[in-house]
């Protein structure tokens, strides 16, 4: 709001914000329109058509961009379910499956139909909520979408150097370096984003057309040496049968056990959030983005049947034709099973390009998930006045999550395994609050039906969850960390922010305006009022209690300032301002705000900044302990008004001979 100068930035602070001013303005458009950035604001209805049309990729391409994540997830998956279900893999990765296409499978088409602009589940839930509560859930939320992202850049950092230093060329040779390959893998995804990531959707179609063409190679021979071999499946069935009995004990244990294999449920969130990329039909608008989302349900159906398919065929094969010892710590299916069926049964050479491919999408991976990072931090985090400003700006945050990336390596000792159990809760998380999210919805929208399976859905991943978490109560600690770490970062810069002029934007209604020109051509004197009986009384009242207090001519004439408190947890919004004449004789503005301080500074110096004069304000002091006051403003708004609002001037506007006049009686 203020027109000071300041100094020009340093080079390298210029290139570290670089198009921090472009982001802020498209996130303020985006607030509370639901639009995802502010895409395609300000423009009309035509041209808006024109970007959906022209700038959107086809849904099958923009699919690769969200398979990164979800068919990588093929280098560790199968490892991990023979460990956690043993001869049981199949079977539970069968359970896995259904779960997937009865339950995930709706549960994010129907986020695509609410949340057409790629906001996902977090933002559903939270517009179900106000107040600091609804803070305080999106922050929790968001603490374990950053354990789900994060924990993806360091577990496919650390799969993929596993996939390096098991190769068998390179094996003697880097065979205790993988902490420090995953370290530098992860540095070099940093290094990337802050150079700044063009053509991801094209890398990311090479990418999963490559590594998904070699993995059919893979899963056809490993199913052709379980038929030409026909004692591997006998022996299979035969320790089955002498392990747990009859085929229902086996279906009870692989519905008990399947939760350990959740990681094969991941890459839904990033469906949803990639769908700005998909181009939409002609003459589509982002309103009603109709086309968008009819693809983008195409695009998770797809590759969530892909992915079923590999899921068992894989755990088939490699739970048949590998023994069980090479999946523990140490041996050589550990975190690499289907590259070493690759090797085993395809030779060296074909080996080595399936790790060379195999490397290359979980390295992808870990980009798709900063990412993801990068798109969903800044959206809550400064609108909410709980980051620094800077948060918005893109290399900043690359190199804050590039160094928790290193720690979280440096805690996990870059151990696959380890990292599961962290990963899983994140994603189980992420999917309970999105079925919980389209339940509500639906319930809304009177669909009875689909409020039932929704709830279902719900119970079945709540479930999913519970288990997860008292199993491997790891996830759930770092998890754990990850909120408490959001929640004091974010109070703690909520209150350095305290006194920043968080108004976006001031616009005055006809009659507004028409006191403001009214008084330019004389001294501008507001009254700041707290509305009550706003009866003639009242005001009749206030203004000879400012004139007696402040000592001003009876001459003089005045307008009342009112403002309302909305929501008192939100940061950053425009302030719509009117007028109205009160008793035929009272002139009155009327404000809406979540800050008193703010709106009436906002108002200052939007006044000043039109009409070139200095506008001049008057308080009474409010009675009260000046802590609690300063808690009452934090947390509602309000609160000693008066020397706030000079504050809030101050800090906006260091030139004193330009300030607003703020007088107290």
């Amino acid at each position: 709001m203020a027109t000071t100068e300041h100094p020009p930035p340093s080079r390298l602070r210029a290139w570290m914000l670089e198009g921090l001013s472009d982001m802020a303005k498209s996130q303020d458009q985006g607030q509370g329109q639901g639009q995802d950035q502010g895409q395609g604001q300000g423009q009309p209805a035509e041209q808006k058509a024109s970007k959906l049309e022209h700038e959107g990729q086809p849904w099958y391409r923009v699919m690769c961009l969200t398979g990164v994540d979800y068919f990588s997830t093929l280098g560790y998956q199968p490892g991990i379910a023979a460990l956690a279900a043993g001869l049981l893999s199949p079977i539970a990765t069968i359970v896995l499956v259904i779960v997937t296409l009865a339950g995930a499978l709706p549960v994010y088409r129907r986020v695509a139909e609410e949340s057409p602009h790629g906001q996902g589940s977090i933002a559903m839930l939270e517009r179900l909520l106000t107040f600091w509560k609804g803070k305080l859930f999106v922050l929790t939320l968001l603490g374990f979408a950053a354990t789900d992202f994060l924990i993806t850049i360091t577990l496919s950092a650390a799969d993929a150097s596993t996939h390096l230093v098991e190769n068998p060329h390179l094996n003697s040779a880097l065979h205790d370096k993988q902490m420090l390959i995953t370290l530098i893998l992860v540095a070099l995804l940093g290094a990337v984003f802050l150079k700044g990531f063009l053509e991801a959707i094209g890398v990311a179609v090479a990418l999963v057309g490559i590594y998904l063409a070699l993995n059919v190679v893979v899963v056809i021979v490993g199913l052709w040496h379980v038929i030409t071999a026909g004692h591997v499946v006998t022996d299979w069935s035969s320790a089955l049968t002498a392990e747990h009995g009859n085929v229902f004990v086996m279906i009870g244990v692989a519905l008990v056990v399947f939760p350990k294999l959740a990681l094969g449920l991941s890459g839904f969130e990033t469906g949803v959030a990639v769908m700005p990329h998909v181009k939409g039909d002609p003459g589509e608008t982002e309103e009603n983005p109709a086309g968008r989302i009819r693809d983008t349900k195409k695009l998770l159906t797809t590759a969530a049947l892909i992915m079923s398919c590999f899921l068992i065929a894989t755990s088939f094969i490699t739970t048949l034709l590998i023994p069980e010892k090479e999946f523990e710590s140490g041996g050589q299916a550990n975190g690499r099973a289907l590259a070493f069926l690759s090797h085993e049964y395809l030779g060296g050479a074909f080996g080595t390009v399936y790790d060379v491919s195999t490397i290359a999408i979980l390295w992808f991976a870990g980009a798709s998930a900063m990412a993801g990072l990068l798109n969903l931090m800044p959206r809550y985090l400064p609108r909410y006045g709980m980051a620094p400003h800077w948060a918005r700006a893109v290399r900043p945050m690359v190199i804050v999550f590039t160094l928790i990336a290193f720690l979280v390596t440096w805690i996990f000792d870059a151990d696959v395994d380890a990292q599961g159990g962290a990963y899983a809760t994140g994603v189980l998380v992420l999917i309970s609050s999105a079925a919980i999210a389209v339940t509500i919805a639906a319930r809304k929208a009177g669909q009875r039906g689909w409020t039932i399976g929704f709830a279902v859905i719900s119970a079945v991943f709540l479930y999913t969850t519970v288990v997860n978490v008292i199993e491997r109560p790891d996830g759930v600690k770092i998890g754990a960390c990850f909120i408490a770490g959001i929640i004091l970062v974010s109070l703690l810069s909520r209150l350095a922010r305290a006194f920043e002029l968080r108004v976006t934007s001031v616009s005055l209604d006809p009659m507004a305006e028409r006191f403001i020109r009214d008084m330019a051509s004389r001294k501008i004197r507001f009254i700041a009022n707290e509305p009550d009986n706003r009866d003639k009384a009242e005001y009749r009242d206030k203004i000879e209690q400012i004139r007696e207090d402040n000592d001003i001519p009876g001459q003089e004439d005045f307008v009342f300032v009112e403002v309302t408190v909305t929501d008192p947890s939100e940061f950053e919004a425009g302030l719509t301002v009117r007028g109205e004449v009160l008793h035929n004789r009272y002139r009155i503005l009327t404000l809406e705000s979540s800050s008193i301080p703010n709106a009436l500074a906002a108002l200052l110096l939007h006044v000043r900044d039109t009409t070139k004069c200095t506008p001049h304000i008057y308080f009474e002091w409010t009675e009260g302990s000046p802590f609690a006051n300063f808690l009452r403003f934090f947390l509602f708004g309000q609160g000693e008004v008066a020397p706030v609002t000079r504050e809030v001037l101050r800090e906006a506007e260091p030139d004193r001979s330009r300030r607003p006049r703020v007088h107290t009686g």
